[in-house]
C-alpha cells in the first residue's frame, strides 16, 4: 500500500508470498497501491453481497413462521420441530425460534452492513484508518452467518414436516382458482364465481 518508500524493493513480493503460503490463497497485489490505502470498495461489495445473502435468509424464515403459524389461526401448512415445551402464550404452539433465530443474525449482518459503510467513507484524503472494524464486521457476518445456517439446517429445515390434510383443507377452500378461470371466463365472470362460491 501507499508509496512502499520505507521498504526494501523485495518487501512487497516477500509479503505476498508470505500471505499466500499462510492462507492458502492465490493473493496478488493491488495495480493501484493508493487506491488501496482508501478505497474500502470491495469491502463494501463483499458486505453487500452478506447482506444480500441475508435478506434471502430471513425471508425464508419469514416463509417458515408464516407457514407454521397456528395451531389454528394461521396457516399451519407446515410443522416445525418443538425445540421448546411450548409457548407460554399460547399452549400447544409450537414456537418457531430456530426461525426467528435467523431473523435475528440477519438483522445483526445489516447492522455490520451500515458499519462496513459508513467506515468506508470515514476515510480522508489517501487513507482510511477504519480498516479494522471493516475486516472484524465481514468476518463476524460470515461466522455468524454460516453458524446460523448450519444451526437452521440442523434443527429446524431437516424437521420440517408437511401438514397434509391442512395444506388440502387451505387448498379445497380457497378461491385461487378464480385467476385461471380470468383468461377464459374474463375478469367480472371470475368475480362473479368467487362471490357465489364464498355465499354459498
Amino acid at each position: 500500500m501507499g508509496t512502499g518508500v520505507t521498504a526494501t524493493p523485495f518487501y512487497r513480493a516477500r509479503a505476498l508470498e508470505y500471505l499466500s503460503h499462510s492462507t492458502g490463497l492465490q493473493l496478488v497485489g493491488s495495480k493501484d497501491l493508493f487506491e488501496a490505502s482508501w478505497d474500502m470498495g470491495a469491502f463494501m461489495l463483499h458486505m453487500g453481497l452478506l447482506k444480500r445473502i441475508a435478506a434471502k435468509l430471513s425471508k425464508i424464515a419469514n416463509d417458515f413462521r408464516l407457514l407454521s403459524s397456528g395451531p389454528r389461526g394461521g396457516i399451519g401448512e407446515i410443522l416445525l420441530p418443538a425445540l421448546q415445551p411450548g409457548s407460554s402464550l399460547m399452549p400447544g404452539k409450537v414456537n418457531p425460534v430456530a426461525a426467528e433465530a435467523l431473523n435475528q443474525v440477519c438483522f445483526y449482518v445489516y447492522g455490520m452492513d451500515t458499519t462496513v459503510g459508513m467506515a468506508a467513507e470515514a476515510g480522508q484524503l489517501q487513507l482510511n484508518a477504519m480498516e479494522p472494524i471493516i475486516l472484524f464486521s465481514i468476518h463476524n457476518a460470515m461466522d455468524l452467518m454460516r453458524k446460523a445456517v448450519l444451526t437452521f439446517t440442523k434443527t429446524c429445515v431437516e424437521g420440517v414436516q408437511a401438514n397434509a390434510a391442512r395444506c388440502e383443507a387451505n387448498l379445497t377452500g380457497s378461491t385461487a382458482f378464480a385467476t385461471e378461470l380470468v383468461t377464459t371466463m374474463g375478469y367480472e365472470a371470475a368475480a362473479k364465481v368467487v362471490k357465489e362460491r364464498l355465499a354459498s
